[in-house]
């Protein structure tokens, strides 16, 4: 592979993120070599965190409903038909997923993928990048996908998709993910090539050997390395210590009356993950915006008696240590976290998409 070529076509390629949120999508591609004109979201709560990463790069504070794409030209100097821009369209997913949680809030976010379809019809830029939740996908007709689909094949684009897992792309997750790759300007064979060989496991990326040192539940880090932990119940601490080390679950204290959680009693086989510990040896689950509670996963660090704390989340999403995470509260900053594309994901798309780019 000619990497100079790559990196020559790469310098030439220029991304608008959509629904960008803390700029995982952002930055990963930024780490290819690919310029960012601005990512677009709706929150408050991101815009410091994108802005302080992404130096260059505009925040478009709009709900997107409400943007008219010759206002978007305008305001980052974009026209129609420009084969090295990129539209990265990773809408809010919760709507989608198959985590039992209330979906009245997400369902006013479920169709935003229509909304991201006006400004391709507009524009008709040489790449459209679409990362999801797998249920995007498996229920195609309900979420649009396949009217989204056949827009793009319309417009001239060819399209390669699929469900892909992040732990098989350097991010050491059991995250399981919608990839769809569109182009007008050259031919998509194939989505990014997964590795081969075993996956990362959680070892590699925290642990005292990786600079986290040993912290107790509900710890504040007001440094920018975010060290910070939530708080846990007399209880919880007594369950987590007598969960076993490196993937213990809460079938280590289902017999002890006083431990056992009424709503699985007799029952667990029903959410196993929950208040469980991650293995050193096998890559995280899913981090999620609630990775920082232990009662809504298997977050729990594997030796200490808490969860994974908030920078613990964003290395396991790939953030590098020096990503700056801006925030007054935990939920929040788990939110940002949880709800990022894993920037080492975005980075091997940014990749993929110069080489088609250059083929």
């Amino acid at each position: 592979m000619d990497w100079l070529a790559v990196e020559r076509v790469n310098s030439k390629l220029k991304a608008v993120d959509f629904f960008c949120g803390a700029g995982g999508m952002s930055y990963g591609l930024s780490r290819s070599g690919i310029q960012i004109l601005a990512g677009i979201d709706s929150a408050l709560d991101c815009r410091v965190t994108y802005e302080r990463n992404l130096p260059g790069a505009k925040y478009i504070r709009r709900d997107i409903t409400r943007l008219s794409a010759p206002e978007l030209g305008r305001r980052l100097g974009i026209v129609p038909n420009d084969p090295d821009l990129i539209f990265c369209g990773c809408s809010p997913c919760q709507f989608w997923s198959k985590i039992p949680t209330d979906k009245t809030k997400s369902a006013r976010t479920a169709f935003l993928l229509r909304q991201f379809q006006r400004f391709i019809r507009y524009f008709r830029p040489g790449f459209v990048v679409v990362e999801n939740v797998p249920g995007i996908y498996r229920r195609k007709d309900e979420s649009i996908l396949a009217e989204f689909l056949e827009v793009l094949r319309d417009l001239g684009y060819n399209c390669q998709d699929g469900i892909i897992n992040a732990s098989n792309y350097g991010v050491p997750q059991n995250r399981m993910r919608y990839l769809l790759i569109a182009c007008r300007v050259a031919r998509v064979h194939s989505l990014p090539e997964p590795d081969s060989g075993t996956p990362l496991r959680v070892r590699d990326f925290i642990g005292r050997e990786n600079g986290f040192e040993p912290v107790a539940a509900g710890r504040r880090d007001s440094s920018r390395f975010l060290h910070t932990t939530a708080a846990l119940s007399e209880k919880n601490i007594r369950r987590l210590e007598v969960t076993p080390p490196s993937g213990g679950d809460r079938s280590a204290w289902s017999s002890d009356s006083e431990l056992q959680i009424e709503a699985y009693r007799g029952r667990d086989e029903i959410f196993r993950d929950v208040y469980g510990r991650m293995s050193w040896d096998r890559p995280a689950p899913t981090i999620t915006t609630k990775f920082h509670s232990l009662s809504n996963g298997r977050f729990g660090h594997p030796e200490e008696d808490r969860a994974i704390s908030l920078r613990e989340g964003a290395t396991l999403q790939t953030f590098p240590k020096s990503y700056e995470f801006h925030g007054t509260a935990i939920t929040s900053l788990a939110r940002q976290i949880g709800n990022a594309v894993p920037p080492e994901l975005a980075r091997r798309v940014g990749e993929h998409l110069a080489m088609v780019r250059h083929a």
